[in-house]
């Protein structure tokens, strides 16, 4: 497929909202091992290829395993999450499969478990980012495969 748009050139101000997005959720407080998961997680469900390519090349880079990359889309069956990842992982996949048109109560308690409101609040928003950012890469067809990331500190 052969990219369709250059949304970042063609809309300046709404993609720099999104980057607005971005620097808060680094700030947050929130592990950021544990956003850059949801935002895998959310793109293998949304099937964003553009997306599932630089979120694995981010956590790779930040010296993730590939076991736990490679366990993330069966992540309920695979034993190398923590049970705070998991609930953050239950709570993702209920914000973006909204197929019955609400995030259920179970769902909530779940993640209340181990999460604050503050830190529900914010994962919430890095859900519904990654969601955002998943539509605009598919609906522009951004081509997959070119990401480099940044290099990390040890």
């Amino acid at each position: 497929m052969r990219p369709r748009f250059n949304m970042p050139h063609l809309s300046p101000g709404g993609y720099k909202a999104m980057v607005g997005l971005e620097t808060y959720l680094a700030t947050c407080g929130l592990e950021i091992g544990l956003i850059h998961l949801i935002k895998l997680r959310v793109s293998q469900i949304n099937g964003c290829a553009y997306c599932i390519d630089m979120h694995w090349k981010d956590l790779r880079a930040a010296s993730e395993t590939e076991q736990r990359l490679y366990g993330l889309d069966a992540w309920e069956e695979s034993p190398y999450y923590t049970d705070r990842e998991r609930a953050a992982f239950a709570w993702a996949e209920a914000i973006t499969n909204l197929h019955d048109g609400h995030v259920s109560d179970a769902a909530y308690e779940t993640v209340r478990q181990h999460f604050n409101e503050k830190e529900i609040s914010d994962l919430t928003i890095a859900v519904a980012t990654i969601n955002s950012w998943n539509r605009l890469a598919i609906a522009a067809r951004s081509e997959p495969g070119k990401y480099h990331p940044a290099k990390h500190q040890a």
